[in-house]
């Protein structure tokens, strides 16, 4: 089967890492496949080299002929039985390419409940008919885009996305070394936030929570931030002006980051929105106890047992959240490791996937 993945960029987000695995997996399994992007630096790729990485440079409006026509001709040459587009700027593009270019089957993989306003909701809706199948990455997600009307009703299906657990697991000794390296106490509780430094990520909701559990537990905390991004200066600005300097640790991008949740207590997701954070997939299958807020996809991640979820942009609810986990939780938690491992392993996912690319 020849595959091709059309996704808006492979900057460093979850998205990415997810189609990136993905293409990975239907790789190993013989098919041929291809990633074509439509804009930026590949921050994030494929393990195998011969999965062939097209940019289409779709930059400015200016550039949309040029991109539209080399897609389509990307097409045509390549001949793929599927091709499969994820996030919303690449899939109401590829909707569009197929006006003129034939294209055996295409899928379109949204990957939140919140892709932007009512104009790319508008788009998903006008285009619905080009694609073959309309997805999203939780059933949250899908029920969203039912009342955005951006598909009809029983338009969608819903596909959790496939996470390769080979990395993401507990590692004792990893974890102490970053405690070590970053000069922290072992008597010191480490909380962790992962992502880029986006409006979406709500950083300061975090960074406001921290400060009311500093003034609330008599307990030392460190909390951590892998990272970067347009954001970073004010978030060092809201950091000194909560007089958290001592406290908080801005890592940047990091390659370690199974190592940062195998040392981290308690992982923290303080988003306003997401589609399926596989961040809190990630961090449960190393072992960490985890605080979200109620966004897409949170509740069918954590399920009833495995972490705390609070409602958004709520900074008090978040550092409660917080102190309770820290006050009854000292062992890892390794009944949630299984439970996303069974729920969300990428075999398992992929399997799903080529059963969805061979139904006629």
């Amino acid at each position: 089967m020849k595959i091709l993945y059309v996704i808006t960029g492979l900057g460093q987000g979850g998205a990415e890492r997810v189609v990136c695995d993905l293409a990975d997996e239907m790789y190993i399994r013989g098919n041929k496949v291809k990633i074509a992007y439509l804009v930026g630096d590949v921050l994030t790729m494929p393990k195998y080299e011969d999965i062939e990485l097209i940019k289409l440079n779709l930059n400015n409006v200016y550039s949309l002929p040029s991109a539209y026509l080399k897609l389509s001709k990307i097409i045509r040459k390549f001949l793929p039985d599927i091709v499969h587009a994820h996030m919303v700027h690449a899939n109401i593009f590829t909707r569009l390419v197929r006006i003129i270019t034939p294209i055996k089957k295409l899928i379109c993989t949204a990957h939140s409940a919140n892709e932007g306003g009512g104009g790319r909701m508008f788009l998903y809706r006008i285009t619905h008919y080009l694609s073959d199948l309309t997805t999203n990455v939780s059933e949250y997600a899908s029920n969203a885009y039912i009342k955005k009307k951006a598909v009809p009703e029983n338009g969608i299906i819903t596909v959790y996305n496939g996470i390769n657990f080979n990395n993401f697991k507990y590692d004792e000794v990893s974890g102490k070394k970053i405690k070590e390296n970053l000069h922290i106490n072992s008597n010191t509780k480490i909380l962790l936030a992962v992502g880029r430094f986006h409006n979406a990520k709500n950083y300061p909701n975090l960074l406001r929570a921290f400060k009311i559990l500093k003034e609330k537990s008599s307990e030392p905390f460190y909390l951590l931030i892998a990272g970067d991004g347009e954001l970073r200066t004010q978030l060092e600005q809201l950091i000194n002006d909560l007089e958290l300097v001592k406290d908080v640790i801005l890592l940047g991008r990091r390659n370690d980051i199974p190592a940062l949740m195998s040392a981290c207590d308690i992982f923290i997701l303080s988003s306003d929105y997401e589609g399926l954070p596989t961040v809190l997939i990630e961090a449960l299958a190393c072992e960490a106890h985890v605080v979200s807020t109620d966004v897409s996809g949170a509740r069918e991640i954590i399920g009833e047992n495995f972490g705390k979820i609070v409602g958004i942009g709520n900074p008090q609810a978040l550092a409660q959240a917080i102190y309770e986990i820290s006050l009854t939780n000292i062992s890892r938690n390794s009944k949630a490791s299984i439970f996303v491992k069974n729920k969300f392993d990428l075999d398992t996912i992929a399997k799903k996937w080529i059963s969805i690319y061979n139904e006629k």
